[in-house]
């Protein structure tokens, strides 16, 4: 499915505000005759967008795959849309069983940010250094401890090491897009990438800073800022 996340506060059920979730697992409620939880492949932030997330659920009422997608369309909101659906293995899991995950971010780098654009771009109006936003990308890939550049997820979790395989950096026009693949992905960790390579791009850090920050494995501090959510999609899952 795809969704716009600007007016959800992420896609987990939350207590703070209303969550993609809720309103999937309210339209299945309807169509099933009975409570559905939904379980999805990734929990994006608030603000997050997706292009194509997946997830999964049991139903005790049978509705062929085929006119799912219309039947939840009807009755869900038009920020949030289900592009297809099908069978799965009974022991299929949308977030254990992913291989990976594609982010990407979109930066407008000009004086002035189309209205138009808004709810989809972040902006820095300061001139960028492509090559060096580039060249510092290459530096987080690998299997490194992320922990230097990750959010506290006030959950305790098993390790901080995760697995980049690629993080290429392309500008057209005054248009800058991140795009990183990973085996998954830390609490906030590629807005927290993405922010400290804006950082190296104005010219704040350097690109070697990188490779320092994730070989001296310590705790996030305030040199890595965190870039908006507006910018951020998870454009695909890998099974």
């Amino acid at each position: 499915m795809a969704y716009d996340g600007t007016h959800y506060s992420g896609y987990q059920l939350q207590s703070n505000g209303i969550a993609v979730q809720q309103r999937l697992e309210e339209v299945l409620e309807y169509l099933n005759r009975a409570p559905v939880r939904v379980f999805g492949s990734s929990r994006t932030d608030a603000g997050v967008h997706a292009k194509g997330f997946v997830a999964h659920f049991d139903l005790t009422k049978p509705i062929p795959p085929k006119n799912l997608p219309r039947a939840m369309n009807s009755r869900l909101p038009e920020d949030i849309r289900v592009l297809r659906a099908a069978y799965a293995k009974p022991d299929f899991d949308a977030r254990k069983d992913a291989k990976g995950k594609e982010y990407r971010y979109f930066l407008y780098n000009a004086d002035i940010l189309p209205p138009c654009l808004a709810p989809y771009w972040a902006f820095m109006h300061k001139p960028l250094d492509l090559a060096a936003m580039q060249a510092a990308a290459r530096r987080f890939e690998g299997t490194h401890d992320f922990s230097p550049f990750a959010a506290n997820p006030h959950r305790t979790l098993e390790t901080t090491v995760r697995t980049i395989f690629s993080f290429c950096v392309k500008k057209a026009g005054p248009r800058i897009t991140f795009i990183v693949r990973g085996d998954g992905f830390l609490y906030k960790q590629v807005r927290s990438m993405v922010g400290f390579l804006i950082r190296v791009g104005l010219g704040e850090e350097r690109p070697a800073a990188v490779t320092e920050l994730l070989e001296g494995h310590v705790p996030r501090t305030a040199r890595v800022p965190t870039a908006t959510g507006r910018g951020l999609f998870l454009w695909r899952v890998f099974y």
